[in-house]
């Protein structure tokens, strides 16, 4: 994972795909701090470029999430090496984690895995993630689970990881941290911050008491909610399509606001 030599098509002009995807993956990371989500240098969040290459953007190894700014992103290939000149280096576990995800799944445009405190925890838990709460039955029957293998740096792990996440938008990495997928940068975002709060709730939950879990035929019925919004309606029954995309916006107004540099 050395970077590369530049070379004289290297620093050609952004196109205004790349330019967006990096403003958009720019905008994931300082929310991820923003929100208390982060693990010091560490963790990571990737995403796809358009083209047969599977080049994919990453964080720069060593900068603080509220470093990081569309221009320091590191674009990689699948092997990990850097395709365009970067004074950064990037973390070998990232490497392994998110181009095992990218090269087998196509719709996985974002890949975004944390250590939270919270996520940590349920990952640790036999039972994994319960359906407390109506956060966490958008997550109900899409969770895969991951069994610890030691820090995600030998390459063979990647065909396990990929077998068991399937076709699932989460993975809970056991013994290690959260990890979601989305085709776009902010649905993956919007993922990870309901399934840390999932987490959170959960902890409390389980702290203060006995649980009392809805029927399966309830939580079904709420994640199709969730997560088909354009299903046929039964009578008398509202949907909510543009809610992530409001949500989104409204957190890049929020970045607007507190971190305008993101876009730099």
């Amino acid at each position: 994972m050395n970077n590369i030599a530049p070379s004289p098509h290297a620093l050609t002009e952004r196109s205004s795909t790349e330019q967006r995807l990096r403003e958009e993956l720019a905008a994931c990371y300082r929310l991820i701090a923003h929100f208390r989500m982060t693990d010091l240098i560490f963790t990571h969040i990737s995403v796809r470029l358009p083209g047969p290459e599977h080049h994919f953007l990453i964080n720069p190894y060593g900068l603080m999430f509220e470093e990081i700014t569309a221009s320091n992103l590191v674009k990689i290939d699948l092997n990990g090496e850097a395709v365009e000149p970067s004074p950064y280096p990037v973390n070998p576990a990232g490497f392994v984690i998110h181009s095992a995800i990218h090269g087998a799944r196509e719709d996985a445009q974002c890949v975004l895995h944390t250590h939270t405190k919270a996520g940590c925890a349920v990952a640790a838990l036999k039972c994994g993630l319960l359906p407390v709460n109506q956060i966490s039955m958008e997550f109900y029957g899409r969770v895969a689970y991951h069994d610890y293998e030691g820090v995600a740096l030998d390459l063979s792990e990647q065909q396990r990881l990929v077998a068991d996440l399937g076709d699932k938008s989460v993975l809970m990495l056991r013994n290690h941290g959260l990890l979601t997928v989305g085709e776009t940068v902010s649905q993956a975002f919007l993922r990870m911050y309901y399934l840390e709060k999932a987490c959170e709730i959960q902890l409390a939950a389980q702290a203060a008491g006995e649980i009392v879990l809805p029927p399966d035929a309830v939580c079904a019925h709420t994640e199709r909610q969730f997560n088909d919004p354009g299903r046929p309606l039964q009578e008398g029954e509202l949907n909510d399509p543009d809610a992530m995309q409001l949500a989104w916006a409204a957190l890049l107004r929020l970045l607007e606001r507190i971190a305008p540099d993101y876009r730099a």
